[in-house]
């Protein structure tokens, strides 16, 4: 027996592996342009993902003013923290101002 013919299953399961993990490799990239809005390529590096349509405009047109909407919501509310973290640090001062005024000048 030769050397070649004692290994040659090793080395077609091996190539079988590699082959299969190109294959993994490739529908995995696919599926990450996919999902992050990358356009898709055919073989001759022409975009065929996504394909510009009405409904694709109007749904980019939707999803820009939410967030529009989204972003000014999120200024007011961090406007509204800041108030709320400036009570929270100030009350423990102010309360002991009021009380000693309540007080009046000592006897």
């Amino acid at each position: 027996m030769g050397l070649i013919q004692d290994y040659l299953p090793l080395i077609i399961t091996l190539g079988l592996l590699v082959g299969m993990m190109g294959v993994v490799g490739w529908i995995y990239t696919t599926h990450l342009r996919i999902k992050h809005g990358y356009p898709l390529e055919n073989s001759w590096g022409k975009a065929i993902y996504p394909q510009r349509n009405e409904e694709t405009v109007e749904r980019v047109k939707l999803l820009s003013q939410e967030n529009a909407q989204l972003r000014a919501e999120l200024g007011s509310i961090k406007d509204r923290l800041a108030n709320v973290e400036r009570i929270v640090t100030d009350a423990p001062m102010l309360l002991d101002r009021e009380i000693s005024a309540l007080r009046g000048p000592a006897n």
